[in-house]
């Protein structure tokens, strides 16, 4: 969650101040507008990754500031009141606030109301795929979350052991593995084969890396003994 951008809108001031403190300590950015029409020219001209939004501002209120978000981003919106009857109309309208939290509060449940909101968010866009579990060494690009290799920008096709075996040496730099512990990791014990499949598996892995499988620059053969990913 760190570095993320949030927005509060709220007049008090001493609130405002104390949400921002919490949401701070928990490593978010945070700015801060204290009437309805700053709050909603920022909302609508900076990217936040979510908007703390009181409904009794000066100004533009709250609801306004929600619909009008709405109707250009999905940042999601955690609107703020002291008063039972905005809760059925933030219920009623569909504004497309997607939560709310009433006065008095504790600090400690705004951040965690804040957290899964964002967590959510995230899930929904999809926008934890820049988090992809990605292994990049000179030309070569393994992403282990798609399962997904490039060479030199271009994509190339492995099978599932070439896969797993390829990303298995690369997460093991410098390590000399014997073709039998090779063999162990990639191939559980009682799969048909031999410690040959090992040899055919990078072979055709050197194929699609090297630019030389005679000289290769990633796989290493060490004779005698096994193979290494050179870095």
């Amino acid at each position: 969650m760190a570095g993320k951008k949030i927005l509060i809108v709220e007049d008090e001031i001493s609130i405002a101040e104390l949400e921002r403190d919490y949401l701070e300590l928990s490593g978010f950015s945070v700015d801060m507008e204290a009437d309805g029409d700053s709050g909603l020219k920022a909302a609508l001209e900076k990217d936040y990754d979510l908007i703390i939004l009181d409904i009794m501002l000066p100004g533009t209120d709250g609801f306004e500031i929600c619909r009008r978000v709405r109707e250009q981003k999905d940042t999601p919106i955690l609107m703020v009141t002291a008063k039972k009857e905005d809760i059925d109309k933030i219920r009623g309208l569909g504004l497309g606030a997607d939560d709310y939290i009433t006065k008095p509060f504790s600090p400690s449940e705004l951040v965690a109301r804040v957290k899964a909101h964002m967590s959510r968010y995230e899930r929904l866009t999809g926008s934890e795929k820049n988090h992809n579990d990605i292994i990049e060494i000179r030309g070569l690009k393994i992403d282990k979350t798609a399962r997904r290799v490039w060479v030199d920008g271009t994509e190339k096709q492995f099978t599932t052991k070439e896969f797993d075996l390829l990303t298995f040496l690369a997460e093991h730099p410098n390590h000399v593995f014997t073709k039998e512990e090779l063999f162990r990791e990639i191939w559980d014990m009682d799969s048909i084969g031999d410690i040959a499949t090992v040899t055919v598996h990078i072979k055709k892995i050197r194929e699609k890396i090297e630019y030389n499988t005679a000289k290769p620059q990633y796989i290493e053969t060490i004779w005698g003994v096994g193979y290494r990913f050179k870095v």
